[in-house]
């Protein structure tokens, strides 16, 4: 199913940026129908999982294992057109800004270790492409993004009133990602758009604001939570643009980032200390129990609270100690908000790599231990609720402009779900959540492999063809990749 695009070099500057995935199709199966759809001109709508983000990267191979993509292949069996794509220069993965790196390079495994490739991306961001193009999938987008004019003026990606996946393909400055996709009058489109809106803030570890009520998105901090209504009237108005000329299409649900990887593989346990050491944490964290007890015993704190604060190590694994800026403020007492990790809270995936390391090369100052972690390698209980609120009330927006515009809904969060609970079996291949192992997610623990990407193509499929009648066929997923190697040809 897989097809390689075949770029010609033109000149030293000048690079073909998207071909046809489809120039090389077969005979066409009389068996795939297109239904009551029509698939001659489509395009996708949404940020990084749309546009193929990877392995912590953007990069050809990437983008050419894309679902929209592998939706593009299936849909030419049923007379589906060309998909250009604003292709990235390498494989390398990342950007430049002026000929400084501002994202990339991607990851491989290194001896089962996540490394980034060696070499610089070749792809600059001041390098406008010309269009037009059927993949606007623009990696950091949230929903309010899509409708953002100048958010792909070049001049604007410093200040972050732009971005620079954008900007290297807009047909102006001035332009929105929603005017570009509906320039070239699509008679289907798949929007998957909203992740970003919440996914911020849980990669922060819950730093940003919660916006609900305020629908002024210039006000809004990169790491806040986007107020519903402001998600709603977004999303209903990107639809009915999409739809003005009766296009059909179909658009994904948002699955609750306590699904990913990168929320679930850092365990709240993982230090294993030795019983001198646990004696040694004891009393440095002796004065601060103390002082919970006062404070219980003088009605300020409930015993309940008391005994939650309570820090205390044993020989074996132990909890690791974070800040809870949930907990009730006691700095007027000199006791700071710390407690010990439950199983309730979710560590960041990067929290990996900081946890047990020194403080100025200072052998009494471990972090995680007896330095606390910061909230933002941590996702506390009250954050995630809140994420889990947020994403609910976005997709029941998303599932009533679905059901009251006829489009096709893809349940992306199920899939997420069962990945995340159990595990999703294909032709004897086990899919699970896990990091590296599971086969659906990249090295960035957020985004998809390419193998992740041909499973949600097919549940994109299914629900195209229970919705239109049509009989697209399903992607073989031993098709492709689980890994990208360092070098990709």
């Amino acid at each position: 199913m897989q097809k390689k695009h075949q770029c010609l070099l033109l000149t030293a500057t000048l690079v073909i940026s998207a071909c046809s995935s489809n120039n090389d199709s077969p005979l066409k199966d009389t068996s795939v129908t297109k239904g009551q759809a029509n698939f001659t001109k489509y395009i996708a709508l949404g940020d990084s999982y749309t546009a193929g983000y990877s392995d912590n990267a953007l990069f050809i191979k990437g983008q050419e294992d894309s679902f929209p993509n592998i939706l593009s292949q299936q849909f030419a069996a049923a007379d589906g057109g060309t998909f250009a794509i604003p292709l990235m220069n390498d494989n390398v993965g990342g950007l430049l800004l002026s000929g400084k790196a501002i994202d990339g390079p991607r990851l491989f495994l290194n001896n089962g270790i996540p490394t980034q490739v060696s070499g610089l991306t070749t792809t600059e961001a001041t390098n406008n492409l010309t269009g037009p193009f059927n993949n606007f999938g623009i990696p950091g987008a949230k929903s309010f993004h899509l409708r953002a004019p100048s958010y792909g003026d070049i001049t604007g990606v410093l200040s972050e009133t732009a971005n620079p996946y954008f900007a290297r393909f807009a047909s102006s400055p001035t332009t929105t990602v929603i005017s570009d996709a509906i320039a070239g009058d699509a008679t289907f489109f798949s929007v998957f758009i909203g992740g970003n809106d919440i996914l911020s803030y849980a990669i922060s570890g819950g730093t940003g604001r919660d916006q609900t009520g305020n629908k002024n998105y210039l006000s809004y901090d990169n790491n806040d939570v986007t107020d519903p209504g402001l998600f709603a009237d977004t999303y209903s108005a990107l639809i009915e643009a999409l739809t003005t000329k009766d296009a059909k299409g179909v658009l994904a649900n948002i699955p609750y980032v306590s699904t990913l990887p990168y929320f679930t593989t850092v365990h709240y346990n993982s230090a294993t200390l030795t019983q001198a050491l646990a004696d040694q944490l004891n009393n440095g964290y002796d004065p601060y129990n103390q002082g919970l007890q006062k404070l219980a015993q003088f009605g300020i704190l409930t015993t309940q609270e008391a005994e939650r604060r309570t820090i205390n190590f044993t020989a074996g694994n132990n909890a690791i100690v974070i800040e809870d800026k949930h907990l009730t403020d006691l700095t007027q007492h000199n006791l700071p908000s710390y407690r010990q990790a439950t199983k309730e809270d979710l560590l960041v995936l990067t929290s990996s790599y900081f946890i047990g390391t020194l403080v100025n090369d200072d052998p009494l100052k471990v972090n995680g231990l007896s330095v606390p972690l910061a909230d933002k390698w941590v996702l506390t209980p009250e954050e995630t609720t809140l994420i889990i609120h947020t994403t609910d009330v976005y997709n029941m927006t998303i599932n009533t402009i679905a059901q009251t515009k006829g489009l096709a809904l893809a349940d992306i969060k199920s899939v997420m779900n069962k990945l995340h609970d159990e595990e999703i079996i294909f032709e004897n291949i086990k899919l699970t959540s896990k990091y590296i192992t599971g086969g659906v997610f990249s090295l960035d623990g957020i985004h998809l492999s390419a193998r992740g990407n041909a499973l949600i193509s097919n549940v994109f499929i299914e629900a195209i063809n229970e919705k239109y009648k049509s009989t697209l066929k399903k992607v073989d997923l031993r098709k492709y990749p689980v890994n990208y190697t360092e070098t990709i040809h």
